[in-house]
C-alpha cells in the first residue's frame, strides 16, 4: 500500500513530492527456501525466444495482451480451460521472469494454482460460473496475506517463515469471485517505507525488479513486481497497493491502467500497513475494462476495517460505466501545477488534452490545485505515526507465523542482517517512525487535520466546486530512470500526492511513449467517483489505443 517515500533526498531540505512519488526467482513448485536477492544478468536466450533488431529476446506467448473478456469467451466456448491458461502463465513466468530477461517480478508461484484452476473448470462444466474472474489467473503483491503455502513478507527476509493464517479480505473476495491466485509479486521492500535512499523495486527477499520495456530502467514502486509482471503478460491482471503513488507510478511507468480507489472502498484487513488514512489496494491491468472487472470483485464492506463503513452500501456496476462517448459533455480540469516536471510528459499530455477535447469533453484549463505542497511535511508526520501503530498491530495479528513482533524488533533484525537487508540503503524511516509516540499525540492529530484541510476542503473539494468539474487530469509520471542502487531513485516527477493525501480516487491510463518508455495520464476525482473515472479512462483508451506490449529491450538508445 505503499508510499514511494524512498524517493526523498537524504537531507534536511527534502523535496517531499519527489520523494513520495517514487526480482524474485520464481519456483513452479512449493517454496522451499528464500529467493535469491542478487541481480543476475539476463541469459542470452531461452527456448521459444526470437531476437529482435536490438538483440533482445521476446518469447512468443499465445495469450499475449489477453483480456478477461477474451479469455472468458474462449473458456465458455470450450476452446480453453483455466488449467491450460494457468499452465501457460506458469511457463511464461519461468521463461521471462526466472530466466530470459530475468525480470524478478514474481517472488513465488502458488503450488496449488493448477489444482485451484482444475476446481474452477469442474465448476464451469457443472454450470457454475462465479463471474468475470472465474478461472482467471491473478497475481497479488507480497504484502497481502494469503492463507495458503505462499509467504507474506513485504519483501523482507525478516518475515520469511510460516504463511499467514487468514487471507486478506481482498484475497478472500478474489477467491469467492473464482480467481486463481497464481503467485505473489516482488515489491519495494516494506512498500518503500524503510529508507530515504531506496531503489524502487528492490527487496532483500527478491532482488531488483526490472523494467519490462528497458531492462536497465526502474519500474517505480512500490507495486513494482505487479507492474512489471502484468505489463509482461505473466498473468491476466494483478493487485497492487498504494499509500502515495505505489499503484499510479508503476502502472504509468510500465504502460498499464492503474486505479487507486477512494480509501475505504476496498478493505485493508490482512494487508501489511503504512497508513490507516491513506492505504488502499487496487487493480493494475492492461485495459480499463479489466480494471473495472477486478475492482468489482474486490470492493465491499468489512467489519474489521472501519474505513469501509463510509463507502456506498451498494457498489455501482463499474463495467456499465465503460461506454464510448463517456467524455462527451464532461467538465475536465487541467492541473497545470501538477505538470511541468518533464518536457516529454508535457508534450504527450497536451496531445492527450486535444484528444479529450475532440471526444467532446469541456476542458477547463488551467484548473490548478491551490494547496499543492502545503501538506507535504504534515503527510510525512502522519505516515510515520500511523506506520508504527499499524505495523505493530499487524505483526501482533500474525501470531506465531512471524518471529519479529514489533517495529523495534525489525530494526534490530535489519542491523543484524545488514549484509542481506541493507547492502544498498538503510532504514531511516523505520527509525524515525519508532521514535514517534502514539496516535493520541497532539502532533499527530494536528498533522492529520492539516492534511485533510489542505488536500480536501481547500484542495480538491474547493477546486471541483469552483469549476464544477467532473474530473481533474494531469500527467501521471515522467519517463523511467536508470536503476541506481548506490544513489537510489532519480524520480522524474508525478502527481500522486493530491489524491493520496485526500484519500480520493485516481486512475492512470497509457497516453504515449518517449524513447520506448511509457507515459500515463491521471484522471482524479472526488470520493467514490470511480465509475465516472473509469468511464472517462475507457473513452480515452478507445480513442488512443496507446498501450503496446514491452519488448524487453536491454536499454533505450
Amino acid at each position: 500500500m505503499r508510499s514511494d517515500r524512498s524517493e526523498r533526498e537524504a537531507s534536511s531540505a527534502i523535496d517531499r513530492r519527489r520523494f513520495m512519488a517514487a526480482a524474485g526467482l520464481t519456483t513452479l513448485a512449493a517454496v522451499t527456501g528464500v529467493a535469491c536477492a542478487g541481480d543476475a544478468p539476463p541469459s542470452q536466450g531461452t527456448a521459444g525466444t526470437t531476437p529482435n533488431a536490438s538483440g533482445d529476446g521476446q518469447p512468443s506467448f499465445a495469450h499475449n495482451e489477453a483480456t478477461i473478456s477474451s479469455l472468458q469467451e474462449q473458456m465458455q466456448r470450450g476452446t480453453l480451460t483455466s488449467k491450460a491458461l494457468t499452465e501457460a502463465y506458469l511457463a511464461r513466468i519461468a521463461a521471462v521472469d526466472a530466466s530470459g530477461p530475468t525480470l524478478r517480478s514474481v517472488l513465488e508461484t502458488n503450488p496449488d494454482a493448477l489444482a485451484i484452476a482444475e476446481e474452477r473448470d469442474v465448476e464451469r462444466k457443472a454450470g457454475k460460473v462465479r463471474g468475470p474472474l472465474h478461472g482467471i489467473p491473478v497475481l497479488v503483491k507480497d504484502n497481502l496475506d494469503t492463507a495458503d503455502r505462499m509467504q507474506t513478507t513485504a519483501g523482507s527476509l525478516a518475515l520469511v517463515g510460516k504463511p499467514a493464517q487468514r487471507d486478506a479480505h481482498v484475497v478472500t473476495r478474489l477467491r469467492e469471485a473464482g480467481a486463481v491466485i497464481i503467485g505473489k509479486t516482488n515489491l519495494s521492500e516494506w512498500a518503500n517505507f524503510r529508507s530515504t535512499r531506496s531503489s524502487s523495486g528492490w527487496s532483500g527477499r527478491g532482488g531488483q525488479v526490472k523494467h519490462p520495456y528497458a531492462l536497465d530502467r526502474n519500474p517505480c514502486g512500490s507495486s513494482s513486481g505487479t507492474g512489471t509482471a502484468i505489463a509482461a503478460n505473466l498473468a491476466t491482471v494483478g493487485i497492487g497497493t498504494e499509500t502515495d503513488g505505489s499503484i499510479i507510478c508503476p502502472s504509468s511507468i510500465c504502460g498499464l491502467v492503474g486505479l487507486k480507489p477512494t480509501v475505504g472502498l476496498v478493505s485493508r484487513t490482512g494487508i501489511i500497513p503504512i497508513s490507516a488514512t491513506q492505504d488502499t489496494a487496487g487493480p493494475m491491468t492492461r485495459t480499463v475494462s479489466d480494471a473495472a472487472a477486478l475492482l468489482q470483485a474486490i470492493v465491499g464492506t468489512d467489519a474489521q476495517d472501519a474505513a469501509t463503513s463510509a463507502a456506498p452500501a451498494t457498489a455501482p456496476d463499474y463495467t456499465a460505466a465503460l461506454v464510448k462517448g463517456a467524455l462527451k459533455g464532461a467538465r475536465i480540469g487541467v492541473g497545470r501545477n501538477l505538470a511541468g516536471f518533464n518536457g516529454a510528459a508535457d508534450a504527450a499530455f497536451n496531445k492527450a488534452i486535444d484528444t479529450l477535447r475532440a471526444a467532446g469533453a469541456i476542458i477547463v484549463d488551467p484548473a490548478n490545485v491551490a494547496t499543492v505542497g502545503k501538506y507535504d511535511d504534515a503527510e510525512l508526520q502522519v505516515l510515520l505515526y500511523e506506520f508504527k501503530d499499524g505495523l505493530n498491530r499487524y505483526l501482533a495479528s500474525r501470531g506465531d507465523t512471524v518471529a519479529h513482533k514489533t517495529l523495534s524488533a525489525l530494526i534490530a533484525y535489519n542491523r543484524e542482517h545488514a549484509d542481506k537487508e541493507m547492502p544498498w540503503f538503510a532504514q531511516e524511516l523505520f527509525e524515525q517512525a519508532e521514535a514517534k509516540g502514539t496516535l493520541d499525540d497532539a502532533a499527530y492529530r494536528s498533522a492529520l487535520e492539516l492534511c485533510r484541510r489542505f488536500a480536501r476542503e481547500q484542495g480538491l473539494d474547493a477546486l471541483f466546486r469552483e469549476h464544477q468539474l467532473d474530473a481533474l487530469v494531469a500527467p501521471s509520471n515522467g519517463p523511467s530512470w536508470v536503476t541506481d542502487h548506490v544513489n537510489g531513485d532519480k524520480y522524474s516527477g508525478g502527481n500522486s500526492s493530491v489524491a493520496a493525501v485526500s484519500g480520493y480516487p485516481s486512475l492512470t491510463v497509457p497516453m504515449g511513449y518517449v524513447h520506448e518508455l511509457p507515459l500515463g495520464i491521471s484522471f482524479i476525482g472526488l470520493a467514490w467517483s470511480e465509475a465516472k473515472l473509469l468511464g472517462y479512462g475507457y473513452d480515452f483508451e478507445q480513442q488512443t489505443a496507446a498501450r503496446r506490449a514491452p519488448k524487453f529491450l536491454r536499454t533505450v538508445e
